[in-house]
């Protein structure tokens, strides 16, 4: 963000307390959208940094739309950035600004629950957890009544790796305007509660300086999905769209092949070949009478490899089980893979007992886990920052797709690229849900889409059947067969280019 700014300063030929000001604008106006100036009085706390500019700023700014502002400085060591020390000197200038500049004692204000309390203490500068008198006021802050909106970034939390933080030492932001793009810590489950809703705010950086930085980061939007849709030729028989495989479902959880055989052929696949035990014949003969059926030697579990080389894809794992020869089948199977993979569920667990195979699973191999699953795998990390970064090096090092599910399910490519996806809602949070979307990812690199596209393209698109489903049902009864039925609808949308449903907290 600092050679972001910095780029756009010299781009647009314009001086950094300019571009502050640009910023606290936006910021002041997203404001008045939603607390009307007469209803709401405005205590505004600024640190010494360029955050606190930026508060200073939208504190002089919503006092000219007719708000009652209160700013607070708090300049404790008697250092302020420059931007911050221009935006004090025009605010003193400024009517209708009750100001008070800490040096060392602080008489607090009270706060009630009409007010509105604007966050500007520490922004995105923060690198370590706030202490000391800082620590003391976010605590009052967060005690108080008032909404919080937070500027940039709810102060005390650090833009990336929080694992380290102190919770109790943090704001708790009902809003939080966030300028020009997200930071990795605001799509972090447990960061939900610090940032509430988050609106992030165009204040005009430059876009060409921005596509060519080097980060890992990435957040999936609707127009780049649109634009890995690959063209269905207009002479396209069964064979052109591919022919997957997928081994899942043991006796007494046939439900798991289902959903995943359903959700394959509703994503475009020319042919899906289920593997199951004997006994699943008449339950997935009935229930998916498009897809062929491979069976197992076994009446009831996964014993036997499909060693043919007539499929396009492979997915394995959802139910099959941990059975020691249901585990020396899997690892059979994938040895003899030489076409996309995709390992899921029960795939991963048998991993997870015998770490040594993961060795042997070949290179562009997609895993589907949940944080849950991924501790299993090895991962020491409970905070889901950090267990995304060991996502993020296991991919690397073994050269996997690393799909981490959540509510903005992160893809991790062996490139050490993430890419978070924007779609889907807790209506997603139910059984069967992830054998859906190994369904469709066996379709989608069946039908011959790259890897990192079929991984975006699949999670898009199961979040996003998730928002049509929940938007038409709610989100409490949605199941993953509702998933399934609202795949059509969900491919039209991106299509059609229509404007797509939104449930989380994010706001562009």
């Amino acid at each position: 963000m600092q050679e972001l700014d910095a780029c756009t300063i010299r781009e647009q030929n314009i001086t950094s307390l300019q571009l502050m000001e640009r910023a606290a604008e936006h910021a002041a106006e997203a404001i008045a959208m939603e607390w009307p100036a007469k209803d709401t009085p405005v205590v505004v706390f600024a640190g010494p940094g360029n955050n606190g500019g930026d508060g200073l700023a939208v504190a002089r700014l919503l006092a000219g739309r007719g708000y009652a502002v209160k700013a607070y400085l708090f300049n404790t060591g008697d250092h302020l950035s420059n931007d911050c020390a221009e935006n004090k000197k025009r605010i003193l200038e400024t009517e209708g600004v009750e100001f008070t500049e800490v040096t060392s004692q602080f008489e607090a204000p009270a706060l009630s629950k009409d007010m509105l309390v604007v966050d500007a203490l520490f922004g995105t500068g923060l690198d370590r957890p706030a202490t000391g008198g800082f620590a003391t006021l976010i605590k009052f802050i967060n005690a108080a009544p008032a909404q919080v909106v937070a500027i940039d970034m709810p102060s005390g939390l650090m833009s990336e790796d929080n694992a380290q933080n102190i919770p109790s030492n943090i704001i708790r932001a009902h809003l939080t305007l966030t300028f020009q793009h997200l930071k990795p810590a605001m799509l972090i489950a447990e960061n939900n509660a610090y940032c509430g809703r988050i609106k992030v705010l165009d204040i005009g950086l430059s876009a060409q300086k921005a596509a060519s930085l080097d980060t890992p980061y990435f957040f999936t939007e609707a127009a780049d999905v649109r634009q890995m849709l690959l063209e269905r030729p207009a002479f396209g028989h069964k064979g052109t769209f591919g022919h997957a495989l997928l081994v899942c479902g043991r006796y007494g959880m046939a439900g798991a092949a289902i959903l995943s055989a359903k959700a394959c052929l509703k994503s475009g696949v020319g042919k899906v070949t289920i593997h199951t035990p004997k006994r699943n014949n008449d339950l997935l003969q009935i229930s998916v009478p498009e897809a062929l059926l491979s069976h197992d030697a076994d009446d009831v579990i996964f014993t036997t490899p499909n060693l043919s080389d007539a499929f396009s894809a492979i997915a394995l794992g959802p139910a099959i089980g941990t059975d020691k020869r249901t585990a020396l089948a899997f690892i059979q199977q994938t040895g003899h893979a030489a076409v996309p993979l995709v390992i899921d569920a029960d795939g991963i667990n048998i991993l997870a007992d015998h770490r040594s195979w993961i060795r042997q699973i070949p290179k562009g191999t997609v895993f589907t886990p949940h944080l849950g699953e991924m501790s299993r795998l090895g991962l020491h990390s409970t905070d889901h920052f950090a267990a995304l970064e060991e996502a993020k090096e296991m991919a690397v090092t073994h050269g996997f797709f690393i799909i981490l599910k959540n509510r903005y399910t992160a893809v991790c490519t062996p490139q050490g690229k993430v890419y978070f996806n924007p779609t889907g809602n807790n209506a997603l949070a139910t059984a069967g849900s992830g054998d859906v979307l190994t369904g469709m990812l066996a379709a989608l690199l069946a039908e011959g889409y790259e890897t990192a596209a079929a991984c975006r393209l699949a999670v898009f698109l199961h979040g996003l059947a998730g928002d049509l489903a929940a938007t038409d049902l709610g989100q409490e009864s949605v199941t993953a067969s509702d998933l399934i039925d609202y795949l059509p609808k969900a491919f039209r949308a991106l299509h059609g280019g229509e404007t797509l449903p939104q449930f989380g907290p994010i706001e562009f």
